[in-house]
């Protein structure tokens, strides 16, 4: 079994022979890994490093916990606050960083929501791409309900002559939900006046003017290509369809349903005092991003708790509490369970409606991230649990929130788990 990889231990033994270069003050990494130990060269000196465990991860300056049994959901905070005490104390979390987290966990039916730091178990969160599963499941509803297919072209859902049908194929709805229109990540005319606040001042007729030039003609063999323009057009075109603001049509079609009353994109009075102030990488405020013509790609703010009603339902679509008797509510669990369909290849593995999927593990997942919040949500039905991290803070990958997510997964079921300390 792999040790803990901050318990290895160093030996070493003169090496014979050695020639002038070896002499000097020289560090040569060999990259030899023979039943567990790293051969390094120092001076003439040989020393091997038992590592016990995986020299890639050492060279890339991995950390792990040590593995426990299976934890309970019952028992995870116990778990996770000594597992997370060295990050609240002088690492990611410290006071002077003004960082915070929410989790929500769920097994079994059996759920717990805690906070670290800054934050309180009912803040909210700019969730970022995770956006993109919400716009993903909105389009699963209107098939479902009939108002749209998924091999409908989008230039069907734009205002009328915008741009010609192409002689070939063409950009459908599936096609932006998959990541596989071939558009790129943003439009060539994103012109941020406040680079603090990027999607703010980009409107619909910016996205049209865009897509007129571009057209919407999509090569015949297209491969994942991840687009933010992709799905805010999605969401545009969708709220076109209905003739309603993409916040309402995502009200109408999922959030309301659910009940998730947190989850909005303009916030309450109420829900901005409860709003935790974001931070950039460096730890300094950050200005929230406000959207318009792309909200479809990124513009939802939740709660630990909201978000863990959204994976419950996507874990168990045949038993959703229901909280309205519309006819959204009544093609929800059918939507979701569409939208769970695995539909292309992905990045790592097959995407569904915006989910990505890896084959290996089951999970389905996404991250999020803005310039002051990152987050991340996982649920994996044969497992039967979900996972969702809600950070105050934008970092480079890997963010925090994504390795306290795959730490409470690792917990969970009974790995070695990924440390949280720096």
């Amino acid at each position: 079994m792999a040790k803990d990889m901050r318990d290895m231990r160093v030996q070493g033994k003169p090496v014979r022979g050695g020639s002038s270069r070896a002499r000097k003050i020289v560090l040569s990494i060999l990259s030899v890994a023979v039943l567990g130990m790293a051969f390094l060269l120092v001076g003439n000196r040989l020393l091997v490093l038992v590592t016990g465990g995986n020299l890639g991860e050492l060279l890339r300056g991995e950390k792990y916990d040590k593995a426990l049994p299976p934890v309970a959901v019952g028992d995870l905070q116990a778990v996770l606050d000594k597992d997370i005490a060295g990050a609240l104390k002088n690492g990611e979390l410290a006071s002077s960083t003004g960082a915070g987290v929410s989790v929500a966990v769920v097994e079994h039916g059996v759920s717990r929501v805690f906070s670290y730091g800054t934050a309180k178990p009912d803040s909210i969160y700019e969730i970022g791409s995770i956006t993109k599963t919400f716009t993903g499941l909105v389009l699963s509803q209107m098939v479902e309900q009939g108002t749209v297919r998924f091999d409908d072209p989008v230039r069907e859902l734009l205002p009328s002559g915008l741009v010609p049908k192409p002689e070939g194929g063409e950009i459908t709805l599936l096609s932006l939900a998959t990541q596989h229109s071939g558009l790129p990540r943003l439009p060539d005319n994103f012109h941020p006046a406040d680079p603090t606040n990027p999607y703010a001042d980009y409107r619909p007729a910016d996205l049209y003017a865009f897509v007129a030039k571009h057209t919407v003609a999509m090569p015949a063999q297209t491969e994942y290509l991840y687009s933010n323009l992709g799905f805010g057009l999605l969401g545009q075109a969708l709220s076109n369809r209905v003739g309603v603001p993409y916040p309402t049509l995502l009200e109408q079609e999922v959030t309301g349903p659910l009940g998730m009353r947190d989850t909005v994109i303009s916030l309450s009075p109420e829900q901005q005092a409860r709003f935790i102030t974001g931070h950039k990488s460096d730890h300094q405020p950050a200005h929230a991003w406000d959207w318009d013509a792309l909200a479809g790609c990124g513009a939802i703010r939740s709660t630990a708790s909201d978000m863990l009603v959204y994976l419950q339902a996507n874990l168990h679509p045949e038993n959703l509490n229901l909280a309205t008797g519309s006819s959204a509510a009544t093609t929800l669990p059918a939507a979701l369970i569409q939208s769970h369909q695995l539909r292309a290849d992905g990045e790592g593995g097959r995407i569904a409606l915006a989910w990505r999927y890896q084959p290996a593990t089951g999970d389905y997942l996404h991250p999020g991230g803005t310039g002051g919040y990152s987050a991340y949500a996982l649920f994996n039905p044969k497992g039967d649990f979900a996972v969702v991290v809600l950070s105050n803070t934008a970092e480079s990958s890997p963010t925090f929130a994504d390795r306290l997510r795959q730490h409470i997964r690792q917990r969970l079921t009974g790995e070695r788990a990924t440390s949280l300390a720096n």
